[in-house]
């Protein structure tokens, strides 16, 4: 073989690897189809090699070659140390864009709000529904002993205990640690200051959600809150029966809907129409303006309330002006 064939063959396996060194560089730094219509959500499972995880992209139209990933990865020394999860690739992102994604670790956060008065049934209902846990692991994780003795709560369930708020959830947590996050932010909003109130009241923590959750549910107001606390601490000391109807919604499983007689009437540890004083434990989550009313009740005297609309209450002293103010609200409510 003479010196030029064999200086054009080299220049040819030269120009043939340019060529493909370039195709997978364009094919590298240009979006996909896929991309280019809008960003695309996939997930990564746990303890896949660089190329299988080549492969899942190549699939969701987030890559256009699976090689240009891999040698990619190879050059940028990280073809080991790509994370697991669920990751939101960017519209118009390239192959450099995604392994830097999963370079970094930064997974999708799925925002989930579990607001005031929200029970635990209705968090593992949404948490369900943004899939992040199944309901019936989150409800039975959530009245664990083992798990409610390593958070240090001393009460048959975490109803009361996961504190309301907006959180962002990656997906791959567990119930055990969503629900430790919800508590740790309960703890953090619990101030020294508002324990001793309680104290000074006679109340332990678990008697103070209690209460903060009955007026949560109460209440649709904040103005009304200190009001409302001010009525159950006025029955409290003198021995009255609350008979909040948040509390027997809570014991015949009617959440938010109204109430009959006979579920007034039901034999239950959480209807505080049968049984004086406080519940057995919260039914709801209170949030930091209820949880400070049952603490610095409005100094009144009233010992009733009845709704006036759909967000306010009617205050009264004696039964006879209570009973006036229901005929007047039942008479609204007719017309």
């Amino acid at each position: 073989m003479g010196f030029r064939r064999v200086r054009r063959i080299a220049l040819l396996v030269v120009a043939v690897t340019a060529a493909t060194v370039g195709t997978v560089a364009w094919r590298a730094l240009s979006p996909t189809a896929g991309l280019a219509a809008g960003p695309r959500v996939v997930e990564i499972p746990a303890h896949q090699g660089v190329m299988d995880i080549a492969r899942r992209l190549r699939d969701a139209d987030v890559i256009g070659s699976p090689e240009a990933f891999v040698a990619l990865s190879a050059l940028r020394g990280t073809a080991r140390a790509l994370r697991a999860g669920e990751y939101e690739f960017p519209r118009d992102g390239t192959t450099l864009t995604a392994l830097r994604l999963l370079e970094s670790g930064k997974v999708r956060l799925h925002q989930v709000l579990h607001p005031e008065g929200a029970t635990i049934a209705e968090l593992a209902r949404t948490l369900e529904q943004q899939q992040l846990a199944k309901a019936a692991d989150v409800t039975r994780v959530a009245a664990d002993p083992a798990f409610l003795r390593s958070l240090g709560v001393e009460a048959p369930s975490l109803e009361g205990y996961v504190f309301p708020d907006t959180y962002h959830f990656a997906k791959g947590l567990t119930p055990e640690q969503i629900l430790t996050r919800m508590v740790q932010r309960l703890r953090a909003k619990l101030s020294p200051e508002i324990v001793a109130r309680a104290r000074d009241r006679g109340m332990d923590v678990h008697q103070l959600l209690t209460l903060a959750s009955i007026i949560e549910r109460e209440a649709a107001v904040e103005d009304e809150r200190p009001l409302i606390s001010g009525v159950f601490w006025n029955r409290l000391q003198t021995g009255m029966p609350l008979q909040a109807d948040p509390t027997v919604q809570y014991a015949v499983g009617k959440e938010r809907r109204a109430l009959t007689r006979a579920d007034l009437a039901t034999d239950h540890p959480y209807n505080t129409y049968v049984h004086p004083g406080l519940p057995p434990g919260p039914i709801a989550s209170p949030g930091l303006s209820a949880i400070q009313a049952a603490v610095a009740p409005a100094p009144v005297k009233y010992l009733y309330f009845v709704a006036s609309d759909d967000h306010r209450h009617h205050f009264s002293t004696t039964i006879a002006e209570h009973n006036a103010a229901v005929a007047r609200y039942r008479l609204a409510r007719m017309r």
